[in-house]
């Protein structure tokens, strides 16, 4: 799910994806380079990114990710399924002994 997300905000590269996460959660999420690349391979394999190849900032030539339809919806889906999880767990830690 945080993959697609950062992937909605824009075409990015992986490198970029892992820096990303790491700086919105203000270093609380780091994705290993070792763990990315595999994750990003199954999620073009269900065709939820569509990679292209362009120059990166470094002028090295890097797989971008954009999102597409069904990526999109994923996300969704995704994301209300966390949502539902996250307010279940808030509930039982606010329920007093």
């Amino acid at each position: 799910m945080l993959i697609l997300k950062i992937v909605a905000l824009g075409p990015i590269h992986g490198y970029a994806i892992s820096q990303r996460i790491q700086q919105i959660s203000r270093d609380a999420l780091r994705v290993q380079q070792g763990s990315l690349y595999p994750a990003l391979h199954r999620l073009e394999n269900r065709r939820w990114p569509r990679a292209e190849w362009h120059a990166s900032e470094s002028g090295h030539d890097a797989k971008f990710y954009t999102l597409t339809k069904a990526g999109w919806k994923q996300l969704e889906t995704e994301t209300a399924q966390w949502e539902r999880l996250a307010e279940a767990i808030g509930l039982i830690l606010r329920t007093a002994e």
